[in-house]
């Protein structure tokens, strides 16, 4: 039985000559986070992570073709974490929710 609560949603936007990829764990989309301590508010606005829904174990391909990588959830960063696409380093982390951006320079 597939085990639903490793979907993500994928957003990928093509601007130019860039593919810009968003992607969140499903649970936390709508949701808003704030880190009074750090002074970050931030929502996973639906208007920007909400696209298709997607195994988690399929959104390796989707890291190789991003110019612009933008992601938030514990299951979609611990994936590009294991992957080598992000650094444990370039992580926010937004009360208790890590957030990662990848940028491939051209």
């Amino acid at each position: 039985m597939e085990d639903l609560s490793d979907e993500v949603y994928v957003k990928i936007v093509n601007v130019r000559n860039e593919v810009i990829i968003a992607i969140c764990d499903k649970e936390i989309l709508g949701k808003k986070f704030e880190d009074k301590e750090k002074g970050i508010k931030f929502e996973v606005k639906e208007s920007f992570y909400k696209g298709s829904k997607m195994k988690l174990e399929d959104t390796l391909e989707l890291f190789e073709k991003a110019s612009i990588l933008n992601i938030v959830g514990v299951k979609i960063v611990e994936k590009a974490v294991r992957k080598g696409f992000i650094k444990p380093s370039g992580i926010i982390w937004i009360a208790g929710i890590p957030h990662a951006q990848l940028v491939k320079v051209r």
